[in-house]
């Protein structure tokens, strides 16, 4: 493989740009989407129509009942109204149920049901395998590099 790089020229100065799939970010993007490819792929041999987005998301609600939407947007990294969606799915299959939060009508509490437990615990398993799948052949300092590597970018772009 060889670099396509474009150079701008403005103002006496030279900028190179490279090309995007050459930049740690379609890396860490890429490596991602392969990651979720494969976890879904293992996770639809369960029988469930789930994604993993929902079944993160249900994992969530049952270890942290109280959770607000606003908080699994965040863990989620999705917005309000796609988490809102998700879980009318969610009801629809009968994995989770609203219930009249008994301190405050204006809020409705989410459980998981009987039917959301046992994807669960059949999900939970693969989840790890994935895992341990997806970081076979990385050792220890190697992770712990590429966490610090992360943090500095994540501080990075916080600012």
């Amino acid at each position: 493989m060889f670099d396509i790089s474009i150079i701008f020229v403005s103002k006496k100065r030279i900028m190179e740009f490279k090309n995007p799939s050459k930049t740690i970010f379609y890396q860490i993007e890429k490596a991602i989407k392969q990651y979720r490819m494969m976890a879904q792929g293992n996770l639809n041999k369960l029988g469930y129509k789930a994604t993993l987005n929902q079944i993160l998301l249900m994992l969530q609600i049952d270890r942290t009942p109280e959770i607000s939407q606003v908080e699994l947007a965040e863990l989620l990294f999705k917005d309000v109204a796609s988490i809102t969606r998700m879980i009318e799915l969610l009801v629809k299959k009968n994995f989770i149920e609203r219930e009249e939060n008994k301190g405050d009508r204006r809020k409705k509490d989410l459980k998981v049901t009987k039917k959301g437990k046992k994807l669960l615990d059949l999900a939970i398993p693969v989840i790890s395998e994935n895992r341990k799948t997806a970081q076979k052949n990385i050792t220890k300092k190697e992770k712990e590099m590429l966490f610090k590597t992360l943090d500095k970018i994540i501080l990075n772009t916080s600012k």
